[in-house]
């Protein structure tokens, strides 16, 4: 072995050896979770976004009847190895109307679709509740949303299908009760802002 590869030998273990006990902590230290459930909307963005400041990462939603919380929106976050700079935004409404506006203004500051449920609210009424997720350390991609909702399962496979070739994907789906539209299910699409 020359004097050059054994130089570059010595670097490579050199950098191996000082990542290796990184990667391990890494590998042991698990992953964590917190949970996260209110009966009022209005709190839950607020305790996602104090959740990723602690280095938490949106997992999954839920809304539903728990058994000491009653009517709860229910949020799970998972902090792993992986860090990242997340913004959250909690859009819940009982007019799907409004909730296409909202997602729109969200698409175009760079927020990304990551869930949905049907949550009951204090007040008697349902509202569907959808979560975006923005990361502050990656490039800023707009989407268009398009929400679809209808009480006839057979209009929407006509929707979806008209909205597939308009270059839509499919995201999310919630069946539910909504105050105005009564029995309706709901469907979220995008695509890539043009």
């Amino acid at each position: 072995m020359n004097v050059k590869t054994m130089r570059l030998a010595s670097l490579v273990l050199a950098a191996l050896l000082i990542d290796a006990p990184m990667a391990l902590a890494q590998s042991m230290a698990g992953v964590e979770y917190r949970v996260l459930a209110t009966n009022k909307t209005s709190t839950m963005e607020k305790e996602m976004q104090e959740a990723a400041e602690a280095g938490y990462r949106f997992g999954g939603v839920m809304g539903g009847e728990t058994a000491f919380g009653g009517a709860e929106v229910v949020v799970v976050m998972v902090k792993s190895g992986a860090r990242g700079s997340y913004g959250y935004r909690l859009l819940a409404t009982n007019k799907t109307s409004t909730m296409q506006k909202e997602m729109q203004d969200a698409g175009d500051a760079g927020y990304e679709y990551r869930g949905q449920t049907v949550f009951k609210t204090t007040f008697g009424g349902k509202e569907v509740v959808v979560i975006l997720e923005r990361d502050g350390t990656a490039e800023k991609i707009k989407y268009e949303y398009r929400l679809l909702a209808t009480k006839k399962t057979s209009t929407l496979q006509k929707e979806l299908s008209d909205a597939g070739a308009q270059g839509f994907d499919f995201v999310g789906l919630t069946v539910a009760e909504t105050t105005v539209g009564g029995n309706e299910v709901v469907t979220i699409l995008r695509r890539k802002a043009r």
